[in-house]
């Protein structure tokens, strides 16, 4: 087969990563790609994501049998339906189908519609009506940026005054057209996780569970981030969980989807609060989570290319079911001081490529070559420090022993990726 890659960060490698172990790999072609994927298949740093035309026509001279789509903000741009109208398999819902993710009205009035678990919620436009309606909801307060905002758009206030500067903030144009509408929300207390499913349109399967870290610093403290560290399998999935998330959420989105006429294809990312009152969506995004994507990918047991066409065909049953390694996997996330809000570039980083062992894998999310051939740090998320353990605390032994190896003054990570999963429960 010859497979087009869609994207640039850490996911994209984790992806490129474990589809390039596939025996029914010929060729892979990766845009624009990053230095970390280089050894995997052929880069297209001339290409953009965001670049639909383009990269359907690289798919059609490529004859690509599978193109799998990385980022959402391909996805917004109607790439797959452009691959779809070109006869060419895509892994990824089209245009209509991801306002699950791109737009966070489309996703809430969805929800209400076919009474799947959520937050009670309003939309708002302008500053002063968001602000007066603050008065329905309480402290603590949930405002979010309807459209895409790079996993940074939302804001749980503590009290009315920052939910207030918040509310000025997004309607201001913080997040640019992202913000234009503002979602508030009731806040919901529990654990929060996130529950991957992989769907052909019709059918599903499960496909393993994480839990992220949003905040950038440690004790969940500090602004939200587009995630600094993730861990799977997450404790919090417990088997009645994941069972009622299936019944209450997953059939009835996938199942409404279609009777709707925007059947959804590819990888559903369902972030799930479990509350007192069983699990409630948080969100949905319509692609791999990043960096859940990372320890689903080195959990995987088994060929990853299968049911990633199974789903661009429109046919899971001509594909296995997935199969994961007992164990943890945990990923750290490493990114470049002051992300998320003014991440320093430029900086180099020694060390990255040295061969750290059978257990760990180093993701490489937002780097580039110098022209002296240094790597360097090319984005607000850096690497991503990945390692396999039979539990929780092994794993995060052997990733935060890995990044002790890596001199990079210029960045910083957490110390406590996976901290819930070793208190007692």
């Amino acid at each position: 087969m010859n497979i087009l890659l869609v994207g640039s960060g850490g996911r994209e490698h984790a992806l490129a990563w474990k589809i390039a172990q596939s025996p029914l790999v010929t060729r892979l072609v990766v845009a624009p790609g990053n230095p970390g994927m280089a050894s995997l298949g052929e880069m297209r740093p001339d290409l953009k994501a965001t670049d639909a035309e383009g990269l359907t026509a690289l798919a059609r001279e490529m004859q690509a049998d599978l193109v799998v789509v990385g980022p959402e903000s391909a996805l917004a741009e109607g790439l797959a339906d452009r691959l779809n109208a070109a006869g060419i398999p895509c892994f990824g819902p089209t245009q209509a189908a991801a306002q699950l993710e791109t737009s966070k009205a489309f996703s809430k009035a969805f929800l209400q519609r076919h009474g799947i678990p959520t937050a009670g919620y309003g939309v708002y436009e302008d500053v002063a009506t968001a602000k007066a309606a603050l008065d329905i909801y309480s402290a603590p307060y949930v405002i979010k940026a309807d459209g895409l905002a790079a996993g940074k758009g939302v804001a749980i206030s503590p009290d009315r005054a920052d939910a207030e500067a918040e509310i000025e903030r997004m309607l201001g144009g913080r997040f640019g057209t992202a913000g234009s509408r503002v979602v508030i929300e009731e806040f919901m207390d529990g654990e929060e996780g996130s529950l991957f499913v992989l769907s052909d349109g019709t059918r599903f399967v499960l496909f393993g569970g994480a839990q992220d870290h949003k905040r950038a610093f440690d004790g969940d403290l500090g602004p939200n981030t587009g995630g600094m560290g993730a861990y799977s399998p997450a404790p919090v999935f417990t088997a009645d969980l994941t069972h009622a998330a299936n019944e209450r959420v997953v059939v009835p989105t996938i199942q409404k989807m279609a009777e709707e006429g925007v059947p959804y294809r590819g990888v559903l990312y369902v972030g799930l609060m479990a509350t007192s009152e069983g699990p409630k969506v948080v969100e949905f995004n319509a692609r791999f989570g990043d960096p859940e994507c990372q320890v689903l990918m080195m959990r995987l047991d088994s060929d990853v290319v299968p049911l990633l066409l199974a789903c661009a065909r429109g046919d899971l049953t001509q594909a296995p079911a997935p199969v994961f390694k007992p164990g943890v996997v945990i990923c750290v996330v490493l990114a470049a001081k002051g992300y998320p809000d003014s991440p320093l570039e430029g900086s180099v980083i020694r060390g990255a490529d040295q061969d750290f062992g059978p257990h760990v894998q180093v993701f490489h999310a937002g780097t580039k070559l110098r022209d002296d051939g240094a790597l360097a740090a090319a984005g607000g998320r850096v690497l991503n420090v990945c390692a396999y353990g039979d539990d929780v605390a092994q794993a995060r032994e052997r990733a935060y022993e890995a990044i002790a190896k890596i001199d990079w003054p210029g960045g910083f990570h957490r110390t406590d990726i996976g901290w819930r999963a070793l208190e007692p429960r």
